[in-house]
């Protein structure tokens, strides 16, 4: 995570400031938050693909489509999170950062 301690998340949220977490630990919680609000939007989207009909489509559906869908739907989730997502990692990442301090106090 660049900037640091007391910083601007990369979606523009200002996260508070820390007094014993290292910038290393600040970046592995911003991780876990990105990932997590990537594994909430997958399972919103995973319903929204399961509606398509893709057996009229450009390669037909059939078994090799319906493998690598929900691997193709999971890589959107992580690209859209990666982007801003919906500012839910922001928000998971500002509790868990205050329940790390709290431990760390």
């Amino acid at each position: 995570m660049a900037g640091g301690i007391g910083s601007v998340a990369p979606t523009g949220a200002t996260l508070p400031a820390t007094k014993t977490l290292t910038p290393a630990q600040i970046a592995k919680t911003r991780q876990a938050a990105q990932d997590f609000e990537a594994m909430a939007l997958g399972e919103m989207l995973q319903p929204m693909f399961k509606t398509v009909d893709t057996s009229k489509g450009l390669f037909g559906g059939g078994a090799g489509e319906a493998t690598w869908k929900p691997m193709m739907v999971d890589e959107m989730a992580k690209t859209i999170a990666k982007n801003g997502g919906i500012g839910l990692a922001d928000a998971v990442m500002k509790e868990m950062l205050r329940m790390q301090e709290m431990k760390h106090d």
